[in-house]
Parts: structure tokens; sequence; C-alpha cells
């Protein structure tokens, strides 16, 4: 368990582990509370796919990121149960943000909204996440 006060360094530290996501994509934890994160990376030539655009599995990465911070933030153990993406317009800018926020949060399961953006404000994707954390 992350403790809900714990600092954002040690929020980073943690989800360091994350490999794929911050070694692969490049993802940063910008922001971090109880049922709230904020995640980003800088959009490089890694993320683009054969037409140009963004990939989308780099989208639902930085989407997931931010859901597992915002989840796991001032709860036990939490882990993904389900995910879906809306892949809304492709990103304009050089950088995408995903911000997750808990819409409900029971006991056993969590329900989430992260809403992917470029720095422009730009709506690239939302995806709704439920979570289940897991007991003691």
């Amino acid at each position: 368990m992350i403790d809900e006060n714990a600092p954002l360094e040690e929020v980073q530290r943690v989800f360091r582990n994350d490999h794929f996501a911050t070694d692969a994509c490049g993802c940063r934890v910008v922001e971090a509370a109880r049922g709230h994160a904020v995640c980003e990376f800088d959009i490089t030539e890694r993320h683009r796919n054969e037409k140009g655009g963004v990939m989308g599995g780099a989208i639902f990465t930085v989407a997931d990121l931010a859901f597992a911070v915002a989840s796991n933030v001032g709860e036990t153990t939490s882990v993904s149960v389900s995910s879906s993406i809306e892949f809304m317009s492709a990103a304009r800018g050089t950088r995408l943000i995903a911000t997750a926020d808990a819409d409900k949060n029971g006991r056993t399961l969590g329900f989430y909204t992260c809403l992917v953006t470029d720095e422009l404000g730009t709506p690239v994707a939302r995806a709704t996440q439920t979570c289940m954390h897991l007991q003691k």
C-alpha cells in the first residue's frame, strides 16, 4: 500500500517498477493522490504508427498507468479487472497527458475515468476502468 500522504517522489519511485510504461514508453507520474493521478509522456517517433499518429497502445499505456497510480495510492493493493478506451481524435501536440479520477471507490471495487489529452488540450481518448481492491 502506498500511503495517501506519500510524497510524489515516493510514488514515482514505486511506479518506476512499471517498466513497460516508464522505460519502453517514457511515461512519468506528475501528480498522485488517493483517487487521482496525472501521468504524461513526450511523443517521440517510437510512439508513432505507420500513418504518423500516436499508436493506440501508447495512448492506452499512459491511461493505464494513471489509473494504476490513482487506484493504488491510499488503498490496499488494487488490480485492474476491466478497462475500455475510446479514441477521440489525433494528438496535435508533443506531449500526452492522462488524468485519472475515481468516479466511485468502494471497499472492493473502484470505478475510474481517465481522460487523455495533449498539452494543447486536444481530447485524444477516454478510458473507463474498474479495479478490485485486494483485501489484506
